[in-house]
């Protein structure tokens, strides 16, 4: 089970990320631009977050 919780983050990033994509193929590029920053910004906060909690 602890390891489906660990990839849950790399999921949740792949989402954000054909969010974007759909978004930039449907024309809305704007929007695409805006979330095409969230995979990233979901995977740093993921990765702070687990060092504090192995420190």
């Amino acid at each position: 089970m602890k390891k489906y919780i660990k990839w849950t983050p790399v999921a949740i990033a792949l989402l954000a990320l054909f969010y974007s994509v759909w978004l930039g193929i449907n024309d809305r590029v704007t929007e695409a631009q805006y979330t095409s920053h969230w995979p990233v910004t979901l995977l740093v906060f993921y990765l702070v977050i687990d060092k504090i909690n192995q420190e």
